[in-house]
């Protein structure tokens, strides 16, 4: 039966349509990136260009972030479009374009323009607002981990060093794509890091809130989120984002699927329901350039943050020391690596807190207590006639000092051994009865948190026990919980710590190596310091403070005696650790105080956590501390100095207000701060 010429010129005619779809998938594109800075650089629109094109403006915003690809015909015409765009602006002078998947990843720190001074006394006013950048505007490339939010007559985009930028968005689903493809981030802090370390991090203002119709406060006080029907969330939802479990609240986490493997994921801080003014974070009230200042120093010399500063002290350590590295098996792939936390583990029975499974039916002394110290003594008489002053010296950054070279527990359950012998080498805990060991009234029994002698054996870490062996006090333990899998993991964290609180502190003006008088000096300065530089000093002490108390988080919720909580269920949630760090924190400050009194024939009055109170002659650190012929402090003693380790002025007192306080039953210490009576 001959063919039918019409049914053979339509086949042909589908055939050929079919060749030329796949000749347009053939036709290059630009990457996602310029494709947006082509069109923004031309002043149009998404709408202006899916008009154009015969499609949504959704597609276009889809292309513009990688999610999606035109096809066919249109594929073709979206390329005759952005060639004639490139066409009429060049790309400026020393330009990059850059794609990560999704998001365009975050320049080599050594490609990265240096961040300008922290506050510099003047800056280039930003342009004019306005919805639809135009071409004449000079450009301005985001640069750094993170923009803060803000709205007058548009949003505008503020980052870390100093720039601005209009934003064609107007609501939460078009702000994230933007942040997907605006270059934000960071670099990972070590090779085997977390991918989530390098999403960029959005901190929207109040006033950008409301402009993204989020409400003031949350409604949900109890959960501190947002209302799952809300119609943000619907939106979102509806563009393909999901949130993590915690839901939509101050800190909040919004990702698209991952797509070949790339991540898409920002992470939010709404300033309007408290995040960056609660939970370890008390900055001043800043504008969105200051604050976007403040916030991305923090991001340099720390992480991004992502969460309370205690949050962020343990994703800090996890970031350093990641729980996973690339696998050097055939075949490549991941593995557990050794030196980072990565199995969650079952405390020994002594270290476990009284809220714990392995607390139920434990007798008191059966718990290990290894905390700071709180105590106070009276003076004799003959302190208190020849001081009529009280002085408070503070370790700066004890706890964190304590942890740098720390062996503690890695990834191994402990070991219990009946009459072990003590080896210090080996992180523990360890029961010992210490009560034969001559100690000086006048010094705080360096085995209790209490500062009293101890009355019986009791569960000691090894930091203590060696400290104990130091004094030459005799050490025969009863029994012990041992972790033979150990290393020191929180060095590195510790060092970028210290290496962030010192930086800090130079650009406040107190300096390493300066002479105790005029370190004295330079932190009475501080009370009239940039309030911005001081609430950034803060939230990095608190980052320290808060990452050590996460180690042993307790349950948030009220629940029935002796039930699990979620923490448990952490590698990083690790009660030994803490205590081992707490344990070396305070031996190291006997040791300084016995040393102190060795040397000057004073010894401290009272203690309160890292902080010691002496009597003095004159309202002064400087009475209380020797000084070498440099004016520097003395190895081995307490001594003034912005370093890790060393004291500063808490508070200065009277006798007679010390003597008050005492007889109240107070620990006169924790009200130090106090003005002088």
């Amino acid at each position: 039966m001959p063919a039918d010429h019409g049914d053979e010129a339509e086949l042909f005619a589908r055939v050929d349509a079919l060749l030329a779809d796949l000749s347009a998938q053939r036709i290059p594109l630009p990457p996602p990136l310029e494709r947006t800075q082509r069109r923004t650089a031309a002043g149009l629109s998404t709408a202006q260009v899916a008009d154009a094109l015969g499609c949504p403006a959704q597609d276009i915003a889809a292309w513009e972030i990688g999610t999606q690809e035109p096809l066919g015909a249109r594929r073709a015409a979206y390329a005759r479009l952005l060639e004639g765009l490139k066409a009429l602006k060049k790309p400026e002078q020393g330009e990059r374009h850059v794609h990560r998947g999704v998001a365009a990843a975050p320049a080599p720190a050594s490609d990265r323009p240096q961040q300008a001074a922290l506050f510099p006394a003047t800056h280039e006013a930003p342009p004019p607002p306005s919805r639809r950048p135009t071409a004449s505007r000079p450009r301005v490339t985001p640069t750094g981990s993170l923009a803060v939010i803000d709205h007058t007559d548009t949003l505008i985009a503020h980052f870390a060093n100093g720039t601005q930028l209009p934003l064609d968005a107007d609501d939460l689903v078009s702000l994230l794509q933007w942040a997907l493809r605006s270059g934000l981030g960071r670099d990972k802090l070590t090779k085997q890091g977390l991918d989530s370390e390098c999403d960029p991090l959005i901190v929207l203002t109040p006033a950008a809130s409301t402009a993204l119709h989020l409400p003031a406060t949350l409604d949900d006080r109890a959960r501190l989120r947002l209302a799952d029907s809300h119609p943000v969330i619907t939106q979102l939802q509806q563009a393909g984002f999901s949130l993590t479990r915690r839901g939509f609240g101050p800190w909040a986490r919004a990702f698209l699927p991952v797509k070949n493997k790339q991540r898409a994921s920002v992470q939010l801080a709404m300033t309007a329901w408290g995040a960056l003014s609660q939970d370890g974070w008390n900055l001043p009230p800043l504008s969105p350039t200051d604050l976007a200042r403040v916030l991305g120093t923090y991001s340099d010399r720390l992480l991004t943050p992502r969460g309370s500063t205690a949050v962020c002290g343990e994703e800090l350590m996890t970031a350093l020391r990641p729980p996973t590295r690339a696998s050097r098996a055939p075949g490549g792939g991941g593995e557990p690596n050794p030196r980072g936390l990565h199995t969650p583990l079952e405390p020994a029975p002594p270290e476990a807190p009284d809220a714990h499974p392995l607390a139920r039916g434990r007798l008191p002394e059966q718990a290990m207590q290894e905390e700071a110290w709180d105590w106070s003594r009276l003076p004799s008489d003959q302190e208190a006639a020849a001081f009529p002053h009280v002085v408070g010296l503070d370790t700066n950054l004890a706890f964190a000092s304590a942890a740098s070279g720390l062996p503690v527990g890695l990834n191994s359950p402990p070991r219990h051994v009946l009459a072990p012998t003590f080896d210090k080498k080996i992180p523990g805990a360890w029961l010992c009865d210490l009560t034969h060991a001559a100690l000086d009234p006048r010094l705080p029994s360096p085995f209790t948190a209490t500062g009293q002698a101890p009355t019986g054996p009791a569960w000691y870490t090894t930091p203590t026990l060696d400290y104990a062996q130091e004094l030459e006090i005799e050490v025969r333990p009863i029994e012990a919980y041992l972790r033979d899998d150990h290393g020191p993991y929180l060095t590195s964290w510790y060092e970028r710590i210290r290496n962030a609180y010192l930086a800090t502190m130079a650009d406040l003006g107190v300096h390493e190596k300066i002479p105790q008088t005029d370190y004295l000096a330079a932190m009475k300065r501080l009370a009239t310091a940039d309030p911005a530089l001081l609430g950034l000093l803060a939230a990095i002490k608190a980052t320290a403070k808060g990452g050590l108390g996460k180690l042993r988080e307790g349950p948030r919720d009220i629940t029935a005696p002796y039930t699990r909580w979620p923490a448990l269920n952490r590698p990083t949630w690790r009660p030994d650790i803490r205590a081992a760090v707490i344990s070396r924190a305070r031996v190291t400050l006997h040791r300084k105080m016995r040393k102190m009194a060795e040397e000057t024939g004073r010894y401290p009055l009272a203690v309160l956590s890292d902080c010691a109170l002496y009597p003095a002659h004159k309202p002064t650190a400087l009475d209380v501390v020797p000084q070498d012929s440099d004016g520097q402090g003395v190895p081995g003693l307490l001594r003034l100095g912005v370093n890790p380790g060393f004291a500063k002025e808490e508070g200065v007192q009277t006798m007679a207000w010390y003597q008050h306080q005492h007889t109240q039953g107070l620990n006169p210490a924790r009200y130090l701060k106090g003005p002088a009576a």
